[in-house]
């Protein structure tokens, strides 16, 4: 091996996949980020001309990945690898270094756009720059047998058995040298690379899968497994194989580029196919379930499974039985192959263009609710993503979208002919609230019904609809069957419209013109901002909902003795529907208005309300706040009102939330409701706070999104309530 393997300008493929793991919650992009350090930005002040010294090279790190406690180590090797690599992969001179030792930003800028939008394709040739140590446009021997240790490592730090991985690498670097000169090209690089998965997955390249191509995920089998190729079983202490995130096709690392059997189809390629409704076999091991045509026992891998029905037949069974298939138990799901098929660019302009470059229309399903599925993956930890592969291998993939990637439009877009479907939101409350909106801006002719996963923190939505307060990794199917037996129930959107007093002011914009759940002002916000602040500064530090709730805890009770909002009253006033409320002799520290009956993560501000014949209905212009009348008065998510409700505290927050309350202080029910302010003041939509300067609030009613709300006899353990 070369002596110069390790130096400290060296990347390795381990950097390579710890950055993009980096990248993949981050939110900005890199040419914004270089933007503020260049003249009259942010962060002028560290840069001197065109380059970074290394503070602030570190800064830049920490601006672009958002996170407060990036590596000094692993900040020091990429600051080194910028000083003495271009991003074409060839050695600096000395001249052309920037004076006191830094880094030219375009360098920066080059090699972090190549991660953040760059192509397999183009990131192999970028990796061959940087593995071509002499720059002479060929890998020699010493520059592969270091390429081979660069991927035990990230073979080892993925997690994977290594113990006889260096032959099985050795052999598959040999295999890309065509024509066995002993050294490899450039186009031998990027033609063997591009088909070869284990060195895609090893160098730390994601790979856009075709339609009909695996889509290959290194797994540990808890279970005695086989692969379809060779028939013989993993082995190891680690992640034994590769496994297909949309049909369970596994196989062993050495043998992913050995199969001849494609994935599934999505869609079909000719109108002539549409509405054929074939099955899609795929070599499993049944685990000796009964063959569904001769209801014999399948031995271990002597057997077939459908994707789309799952039905299991004998090798020779195969094409015994029906040909038809029926999708199985998730039919009305399921958005079979058959029914996408394949356009040319001329007959719609508007068509969808997917990533892997196909036009694509779908034609309806008799009978069949086809299910629209968002995903967000930064949402409940690790959660989202395999909530993500899950889904992928249980529906059709192209019916499944990661929010990362484009957000709801696609999907949206793709699904738009469509006039009976439904849509699933796996994420928080604002990832709901971003697809609702989404949905506004769609223009589509039916506004579909949405259920909720719950991923993220409060989930006081998914709370009110009954689909629980935090999802806990049960069985996904189950969660199908309880959609498909859901009921559709309108629910009200509000808009808010903040106006400061002095436009000029200093203050934070508020987060959201649409409110779906709650507003609120005062020592609640407070907390939420305080939280979402340190969150920003040490994303590494709320890496699960039980964390979160920690943080929050400790916030709350550091906010009961500071007292931040006493005396609220003294700073605002609250007109509803025209009238002034009368806040005089209350010593409140937040008000809330709720438009459902779930806050805070489950506390139910507005209470159980009594029994009363007697409650005359309010007209639509018309506020209630007499408290005896409201006594009696019901929250409805549906009825066109908010709720408004007074808090004294953070102590009677924590009352209310554990029960040991019913409920805060009913100031009033209403149609519309304005707020004037004359200190600035910690706010809150749907969980994401703001500071707002002295302004005036309007809130009025804005339409109704239609939910579906699961059935209430859920099975007991399902869901975390709390």
């Amino acid at each position: 091996m070369a002596a110069s393997d390790d130096t400290e300008a060296s990347l390795t493929a381990v950097d390579f996949i710890q950055l993009q793991q980096y990248m993949e919650y981050s939110t900005l992009r890199v040419k914004d980020v270089i933007k503020e350090f260049q003249p009259r930005g942010r962060l002028a002040q560290h840069s001197f001309g065109e380059c970074v010294d290394f503070s602030g090279f570190c800064l830049f790190l920490k601006t672009y990945l958002e996170v407060d406690d990036f590596p000094t180590d692993f900040c020091q090797r990429l600051f080194c690898y910028f000083q003495n690599v271009e991003t074409d992969g060839s050695a600096k001179t000395k001249g052309s270094l920037p004076k006191g030792g830094g880094v030219f930003l375009r360098d920066v800028s080059c090699y972090f756009s190549v991660l953040e939008e760059g192509q397999p394709r183009d990131k192999l040739e970028f990796t061959f720059k940087l593995y071509d140590k002499d720059g002479n446009g060929l890998l020699d021997s010493s520059e592969v047998d270091r390429i081979i240790t660069q991927m035990m490592r990230a073979a080892d730090y993925l997690g994977w058995d290594v113990t006889e991985l260096r032959p099985v690498l050795t052999d598959m670097m040999a295999a890309i040298d065509v024509d066995n000169s002993g050294t490899v090209t450039l186009e031998e690089w990027l033609k063997g690379g591009m088909n070869n998965v284990p060195l895609l997955v090893l160098l730390g390249l994601k790979v856009t899968t075709r339609d009909g191509q695996h889509n290959w995920r290194m797994k540990h089998f808890n279970r005695p497994t086989y692969c379809s190729v060779c028939l013989s079983m993993l082995l190891g202490l680690g992640k034994q194989g590769l496994c297909c995130t949309y049909c369970k096709y596994t196989v062993h690392s050495q043998c992913a580029n050995k199969t001849s059997h494609p994935c599934a189809r999505t869609f079909v390629r000719s109108k002539m196919d549409i509405g054929i409704a074939a099955h899609e076999w795929i070599r499993a091991d049944c685990n000796s379930n009964r063959c569904q045509v001769c209801s014999k026992k399948i031995r271990t891998l002597a057997g077939r499974s459908c994707v789309w029905c799952q039905e299991m037949r004998h090798d020779e069974c195969v094409f015994s039985g029906l040909s038809s298939c029926d999708c199985g138990p998730f039919r009305d799901h399921i958005l079979p192959p058959w029914a996408i098929y394949a356009v040319s660019k001329d007959e719609d302009s508007l068509l969808n263009v997917t990533p892997d470059g196909h036009n694509l229309q779908i034609v309806p399903v008799a009978d069949t609710h086809p299910l629209l599925v968002f995903v967000n993956p930064k949402s409940g930890g690790k959660q989202g993503d395999r909530v993500l592969r899950k889904f992928q291998y249980l529906l059709n993939p192209r019916q499944v979208y990661n929010l990362s990637n484009g957000g709801p439009g696609p999907g949206l877009h793709f699904f738009r002919h469509l006039c009976d479907y439904r849509i699933l939101v796996c994420g928080g409350d604002g990832t709901v609230g971003w697809l609702l909106d989404a949905i506004d801006k769609a223009e589509l002719q039916v506004r579909p019904p949405v259920a909720v996963l719950p991923l993220g923190t409060g989930n006081d939505l998914a709370r009110c609809l009954r689909w629980g307060g935090g999802y806990d990794g049960s069985d996904l199917k189950d969660i199908l069957k309880e959609i498909e037996a859901s009921e559709l129930v309108p629910m009200d959107r509000w808009s808010i419209q903040v106006i400061p007093d002095d436009p000029r002011s200093a203050g934070d914009l508020a987060p959201f013109e649409i409110i779906n759940n709650y507003f609120s002002v005062g020592v609640d916000a407070s907390i939420a901002h305080r939280f979402h602040s340190m969150r920003e500064k040490h994303p590494r530090r709320f890496s699960s909902r039980t964390k979160n709730k920690l943080w929050y805890f400790e916030l709350a009770t550091s906010e009961t003795l500071s007292a931040t909002c006493k005396k609220l009253k003294d700073y605002l006033t609250i007109e509803c529907c025209g009238r002034r409320l009368d806040l005089s002799g209350m010593s409140l520290e937040a008000i809330a208005v709720l438009n459902i009956p779930s806050i805070h993560g489950g506390s139910n501000l507005w209470g159980e309300s009594k029994k009363s014949e007697g409650v005359p209905a309010a007209e639509p212009g018309e506020a209630i706040t007499d408290a005896e009348v409201l006594k009696a008065v019901s929250q409805d998510m549906s009825d066109r009102r908010v709720e408004v409700v007074g808090l004294e505290g953070v102590l009677e927050m924590g009352q209310i939330y554990t029960g040991l309350k019913s409920a805060g202080r009913r100031l009033a029910q209403t149609s519309q409701i304005t707020i004037r302010t004359i200190k600035a003041l910690p706010m809150q939509i749907d969980g994401e706070p703001w500071m707002q300067p002295p302004c005036t609030i309007h809130i009025t009613h804005k339409n109704q999104a239609n939910m579906l709300m699961a059935s209430p006899t859920k099975p007991s353990g399902f869901f975390h309530l709390k």
